[in-house]
């Protein structure tokens, strides 16, 4: 899937002739810096805060990724639906990152709200990988697709 941790500003997007737009860098940035907050947290025993901020990470690079096709949404619901639908169904990117998204946004809620178990390490394990792989993939997809 590609390198984890390079530089986003030093990604190129060969077919657009230049560099990503200044905003989905960013939302990639924010996404990278999220997970390894969510790393310090999780080997602190801050469990439901890590789950919090691998789900930011994966919703951060689904907003990156609708904002470089032109799409822009205020709600979480909203852009996980469009990342669905513009990405995942059409096979633009593994379908199973939205799974991902949507299985982070269920641990967030339980962590955040409660009405459900807290996050075990295992999950919060699983949603940190899913977001270090996204993110990997998200820049690949933009480098290759420019």
């Amino acid at each position: 899937m590609g390198k984890r941790g390079y530089a986003i500003s030093d990604q190129r997007t060969p077919g657009r002739g230049g560099t990503l737009k200044p905003e989905v860098r960013d939302l990639l940035d924010k996404a990278t810096e999220n997970v390894r907050a969510a790393r310090l947290l999780q080997q602190n025993g801050f469990r439901n805060i890590a789950a919090s901020r691998a789900y930011y990470a994966m919703f951060y690079v689904a907003e990156a990724l609708l904002l470089e096709i032109g799409m822009t949404f205020s709600g979480h619901a909203a852009v996980i639906s469009a990342y669905g639908r513009e990405f995942a169904k059409t096979g633009s990117l593994d379908p199973s990152f939205h799974r991902h998204l949507i299985d982070a946004q269920d641990l967030r809620h339980s962590g955040d709200y409660g009405g459900g178990p807290a996050p075990t390490n295992e999950q919060v394990e699983q949603a940190l990988r899913g977001a270090e792989d996204f993110i990997a993939a998200a820049k690949q997809y933009l480098a290759d697709e420019g």
